[in-house]
Order: structure tokens, then sequence, then C-alpha cells
């Protein structure tokens, strides 16, 4: 696990917390390797798991128990909110942790962080970092707002998804809520194409919890009408987990194109810079 954080305050709070975040963060990984193979298990009945971390990961999952999903759906928002509650403490005003991308939050009152959306990294260059990113939408998330979790999942990510989404981000009120959440939604920005590349999970990563579920391997240039389909299938998703009360909001961006829960509408990233969108750029 790579996980970057930041937090602001009183220094001698700020670094204490550092020192407790630390700690917690080297038993986290031992503690979740021994329950490995429960935590492969897709959630159903009663949760067997022992771990603070590990029984989080399985309660964010829960409420999608009907389809396919194991914990591991949630495990990266879950630790990240495992090692925020080091921050929750007096003289630390604001604090965010980042585990490859899914994030969690402390906000003190009148606190707040501005997120940046940048939908697809494959169009990151050199030069562009050397400059500055230019982010395709940018909103704030304040103290008073029911939202501690950030979380983004897509084909394009670091782990499998079943849909064609380059990036679902969510908003919810916990890192792993979150987490579990955009998995849910990437999955559904699909449709069925013999041009889009599929593969046995477990034939990519001999030891994922998917098994031989088909994973999105390859994505071609597809028609926007297309394209558009796709991503009404997954806002149809995030529409009812927000109705739900599951997550707070979600942007789905598939080729170019963009939904979200906040505008119900579609377009180009550019075209939808408002304060209502997410993403995984602090300041």
């Amino acid at each position: 696990m790579d996980v970057v954080l930041g937090a602001s305050g009183a220094p001698a709070s700020v670094e204490e917390a550092h020192e407790d975040a630390w700690l917690r963060f080297r038993g986290i990984l031992g503690e979740l390797v021994e329950e490995l193979p429960l935590l492969r298990l897709p959630v159903q009945g009663g949760c067997p798991l022992r771990g603070p971390v590990a029984r989080r990961m399985w309660r964010a999952c829960q409420p999608y128990k009907n389809s396919f999903i194991t914990p591991m759906a949630a495990v990266a928002g879950a630790v990240a909110q495992e090692l925020i509650a080091c921050y929750c403490t007096a003289g630390v005003a604001r604090a965010w942790v980042n585990n490859g991308g899914d994030i969690a939050l402390h906000l003190a009152p009148s606190q707040s962080v501005r997120v940046g959306l940048y939908a697809d990294l494959a169009r990151l260059d050199v030069d562009e970092l050397r400059g500055g990113i230019c982010t395709d939408g940018q909103f704030e998330i304040s103290n008073q707002l029911p939202v501690r979790g950030v979380a983004t999942s897509g084909w394009r990510g670091r782990s499998f998804s079943l849909g064609i989404a380059d990036s679902v981000t969510v908003l919810a009120g916990t890192a792993s809520e979150a987490d579990a959440a955009a998995t849910v939604i990437a999955n559904a920005v699909n449709l069925a194409d013999p041009r889009i590349q599929r593969r046995p999970a477990c034939q990519l990563k001999d030891d994922s919890d998917l098994g031989d579920l088909l994973v999105t391997v390859e994505v071609p240039p597809l028609e926007p009408v297309l394209v558009q389909q796709a991503l009404r299938a997954g806002l149809k998703r995030a529409q009812t987990l927000r109705a739900a009360g599951l997550i707070w909001s979600a942007v789905l961006i598939c080729q170019n194109q963009i939904a979200s829960t906040d505008t119900a509408a579609m377009g180009t990233p550019e075209n939808h810079c408002s304060s209502q969108q997410l993403g995984s750029v602090f300041a």
C-alpha cells in the first residue's frame, strides 16, 4: 500500500497525528492478510471477519450483496478511513488520506477542501506536470456537507472493472462507502459490443477475488451514441444509490463524455467544470 496524506493545524497536534497514523499503518496490511481468504469471498449472510478494517470493508459492500461483490471492493477506502481517524482530534484543522485515489477526509468546523477532477491519466504528460495540472472540473467539500469520502473506479485504474468507464468518482459519507459505490457504478457503465476486449480476471491475476468473471482490458473508440448508452446505464445505477442514501454525488466519464447525478446531463468534461464535480487533486 502507498498512502499520501496531508494535514494542517497546530504543529504539535499534526505531528502527533502523523505518528499515530504511521504506527497504525504498519499493522494494517498484516491484519488484512490474516483474513484474506474470507475477504475474497462474496458478501453474504453475517459478517465472518474480525479485524476493524476488514469488517468495515464488509459493511461497505453489504448493500450490494445481491450482485457479485467481495469486501475487496472497499479495501483502499477502508484503509484510508482507518488512518484518517488518527487526525480526528483537537488541534488538527483538516486532513486527507489518499490511498491510491480513494480518499478519506477530516474537516473541523469552518474547514473545507477543494477537489479537482482529472478524468484520464493516460493523457497526462510530463510538460503538464511541470506547468501544473489543468483539471477537468473543480468543487469544494466543506465541513457542513455529509461527505468524508471520495473514491474513483474505472477500467483504466489499478483494479479490475466489469464496465467501460474511464472513471467514476463518488462522494459519500465515508471513504469505504465511496470506494464500494464507485466500483458498483463503474461496473454498470457498460454495454455489449464485440469490439470491447474482456478476459477472465483470474487469467490476469491468479489470486483475483473476481475469479473467472470477465473484466475489461481494452475499449476502442466507440460511437458517441453507444458511449451515451453506457453512461445512461451507469447514471441510472448511481441515481438509485443516491436515492437510497448510499452516496452523495457521482460523476461518470467515458471517452470524453460525462454524466453526473447533480446535473443528470451529458456532455464533455470541459463543459461541466462546475462546483459540483468530483476528483482527486487537493488544495
